[in-house]
């Protein structure tokens, strides 16, 4: 799965979420939904956004974890 560490980049930054998401064009809510991992899917018009105002690179803020087998999750 994809993880989002965008608190980690805005931690690094020192930015908050209403500050980011006057820079980003995006409202505090939707800003948030991606901050907490709860996003399903992100536009590269907003991944793009992010970026420049963090001044950071896409894979400083997406990260690829294997997903937990079936049998992981069931122990």
């Amino acid at each position: 799965m994809i993880v989002i560490n965008l608190d980690v980049m805005m931690a690094k930054r020192k930015i908050g979420l209403t500050e980011l998401a006057g820079k980003v064009g995006i409202t505090l809510a939707n800003l948030s939904i991606l901050k907490n991992n709860k996003a399903k899917a992100v536009r590269l018009e907003t991944l793009d956004a992010i970026c420049k105002a963090l001044d950071c690179q896409p894979g400083d803020i997406l990260e690829y974890v294997e997903d937990e087998t079936e049998e992981t999750r069931e122990s």
